[in-house]
């Protein structure tokens, strides 16, 4: 394991103990923790970004997408459980 060391200023270092101690856990083990939460959420924001780029991608490419108002619509009444057809994709206005 390798060592890094951070400045705190002193009321952030100060809330840092007393949020470790009412989780039960020491200041170190809290600011590893928040340091690994933080990491993660950045990943996934990441991999979020990706599939939305891919996503879009292929809506260019095809040419072809769905009014929002209609997908709403759509997903609102199979969330309610009725039936309705799937909405037909159009093409995009250029």
């Amino acid at each position: 394991m390798s060592t890094t060391t951070i400045r705190l200023p002193s009321a952030l270092k100060e809330r840092v103990a007393r949020a470790a101690e009412s989780a039960g856990t020491t200041a170190h083990g809290f600011i590893l923790e928040a340091i690994a939460e933080k990491a993660g959420q950045a990943e996934l924001s990441g991999e979020f970004r990706e599939l939305a780029q891919q996503r879009y991608a292929r809506i260019v490419a095809s040419g072809k997408t769905v009014p929002w108002k209609e997908m709403r619509r759509y997903l609102e009444r199979r969330v309610k459980g009725g039936r309705i057809s799937r909405p037909k994709p159009r093409t995009l206005a250029r």
